[in-house]
Parts: structure tokens; C-alpha cells; sequence
């Protein structure tokens, strides 16, 4: 006798099978139990699957389970870093492949090519890494790499927005007077700063209210993005940096109002706002001559700090604006 073939097929997905040649089934005290390698259904969207085995020309009905509850748990979380490139959001890639061996993450950046950070840990976790184009200037840009990992994987548990925009060599430069604001630079610093982030979260909404906290620890999924102390109202007594401090301050409000219609729609999500503190990168070198050696911070020890937040988060703390150290910051 042949050996059967076995399947997956989505209870929402009807006309999907995934066949699974390493599937076994064996009749225990009148029942079936169903064994299969995991890694085969590693990318499937979390949704309740039934698996049906198939032994020409009859079927056998096996059994309903509830992936995205338990089978999920074991397969770890998904998480996006948008603005993985270079500096922090490079490091979050990092420290996620490299804290939990089931981690899913998806980094994205204008152009991936020119990233020899993504290009190393793609070598080195090729499995559990996968990196797409996304220019945050561009919503269908944005939308694209929605659907994109939406195929793939059908669910975020995890959305870091990490980009930022300080200066640009004669292009840009933080103010230090009214008289040196242009609009062009206002405009530029409102685009990456706040515009790009808020509709990653518009277009990553649905995966995220399909993963929750599944597979994390957590209660929720979370969307964390990075903002900055002076973008406080109630913290500014130096001024200066119009273009920076105010794009920052809009991307805390515009994160806040998201987090109230997440919570009014009960949505398993919590926005939090983080405060990375000074660190060396290429953002803060130009601007480090000033500050003491021990209040700049290494890329490693700022994300150590913000992922030990964000794997803490409770669902009270959605809106909530954080510093490094856990510390709230005021509007």
C-alpha cells in the first residue's frame, strides 16, 4: 500500500493546502494522532487549521486545532524594525536574532544593498532573517512590504519604528535661531520623523491585531517607536532644533491618538514612545562634542535597555512616552 499524503488546509483558506511529506499518523485507542514537521508551516498565517489526510480515493478527517494559540506560542514572535540600516534600528535587528532562537524578524530600509550590517546577519541567521525595500517617504512603498509580509507570514507581534532624521550635510542642520528655519528642512524632518512612522502603523494595523501577543510572552503586540526627550513640550528650556524637536513632538501625538483608538477598539496592540538616550551614531557624532563621555551610550546598551521595555510592556502602559531607563518623560 502507497503511503498516504497528508496536508494542511486553512478553515478561512479553504482552497489552500501545504503539503507536508514528513506527516505521520498513527491510530492510538481508536483516535489519530498527527505528527508533522514544524518548519513546513513555519510562514503560515495564525489561524485555526484542520488537517486533513488523504489516502486515495478516501478522506480522513483528523482534527481541529487552534494554531494561532498554542502552535504559534512555540514558534516564537514576528517582529519589524523599519529604519534597520544602520545605528539602532541595525542593533534591535540584532539583539532580536540573537536573544530568542525563534524570533522572526523582518528588517527594512530604503535600500537594503547598501546595508553590510543587514547583509552580515542575513548571512548569519538566513533562516529567521528576511529584509525588504521600504522608502518611508513613499506610502506604496509601505503598503507593498504590508502585503508582502502579510503572505508570508500573516501576523506582526512587534513594530519598532527607528528611523530619524537630525541633519544632512549641506542639506540640513538643526537650528539654533528663528532666523535659520527653511521650510524645506521643516518639511524633510516632518516626513521621516512623523508622517513615514504613523502610516507604517497604519499599513502594518491589520497584522498587528492578527498577532497580538502570540508567541512573546506578552499580552499585546507592540509598536514602539523611537522619539527623542526634547521632542517633550514640558521638558524644552533650551529651544533650538525647531525642525527636530517639533517633527518628534507631532510623531508623539500622532502615536498617542492611535493608541486611544486601539484601546477603544479593543485592539491587542500597545504604542508605546521610547527615548533612546545619547547614543553614538552617525545621528548624535556631529553633535557629542558638548556632552560627557559618560552619558553617550553604546548602540548595545540603549537597545538592551529599550527591548528589556518593550518585553515588559503591559497594556496600561499604552501611550506612554519611556526613557531608556523606564523612566515616563512629560508631553
Amino acid at each position: 500500500m502507497d503511503s498516504p499524503t497528508y496536508g494542511i488546509r486553512s478553515i478561512r483558506q479553504p482552497r489552500f493546502k501545504a503539503l507536508c511529506p514528513s506527516t505521520t499518523l498513527c491510530k492510538q485507542d481508536k483516535s489519530f494522532t498527527l505528527s508533522f514537521d514544524v518548519t513546513m508551516i513555519l510562514h503560515l498565517p495564525p489561524t485555526q487549521y484542520f488537517f486533513m489526510a488523504s489516502h486515495s480515493p478516501r478522506f480522513l478527517s483528523l482534527t481541529r486545532r487552534a494554531f494561532s494559540s498554542s502552535s504559534s506560542s512555540s514558534l516564537g514572535g514576528v517582529s519589524m524594525v523599519q529604519g534597520a540600516s544602520r545605528g539602532i534600528g541595525l542593533e534591535f535587528v540584532k539583539q532580536l536574532l540573537e536573544n530568542d532562537d525563534k524570533e522572526l524578524v523582518i528588517a527594512t530600509c530604503r535600500n537594503p544593498s547598501a546595508s553590510t550590517g543587514l547583509i552580515h546577519l542575513k548571512d548569519k541567521f538566513a533562516d529567521r532573517l528576511r529584509i525588504l525595500p521600504l522608502d518611508l517617504t513613499v506610502e506604496s512603498s509601505i503598503e507593498a512590504s504590508a502585503l508582502s509580509i502579510k503572505g508570508t507570514y500573516g501576523r506582526l507581534n512587534l513594530l519598532i519604528n527607528a528611523s530619524g532624521i537630525l541633519s544632512i550635510p549641506e542639506i540640513m542642520h538643526p537650528e539654533t535661531t528663528l532666523n535659520k528655519v527653511e521650510k524645506s528642512s521643516l518639511m524633510l524632518a516632518y516626513e521621516v520623523n512623523a508622517v513615514g512612522p504613523i502610516l507604517v502603523i497604519k499599513h502594518m494595523w491589520p497584522l498587528l491585531k492578527a498577532g497580538g501577543g502570540n508567541g512573546t510572552g506578552r499580552s499585546t503586540a507592540v509598536v514602539a517607536s523611537l522619539s527623542a526627550r526634547v521632542a517633550s513640550i514640558g521638558d524644552n528650556r533650551l529651544g533650538g532644533w525647531h525642525s527636530y524637536r517639533s517633527s518628534k513632538a507631532a510623531l508623539n501625538q500622532l502615536s498617542k491618538t492611535v493608541s486611544l483608538e486601539f484601546a477603544r477598539k479593543k485592539d491587542p496592540i500597545t504604542c508605546i514612545l521610547l527615548h533612546p538616550g545619547t547614543v553614538d551614531t552617525d545621528l548624535s557624532k556631529p553633535f557629542q562634542r558638548n556632552i560627557a563621555p559618560d552619558k553617550i551610550f553604546s548602540k548595545e546598551f540603549s537597545v538592551q535597555k529599550l527591548l528589556s521595555i518593550i518585553n515588559n510592556v503591559k497594556s496600561h502602559d499604552n501611550g506612554k512616552f519611556f526613557a531608556w531607563d523606564g523612566q515616563e518623560i512629560p508631553w
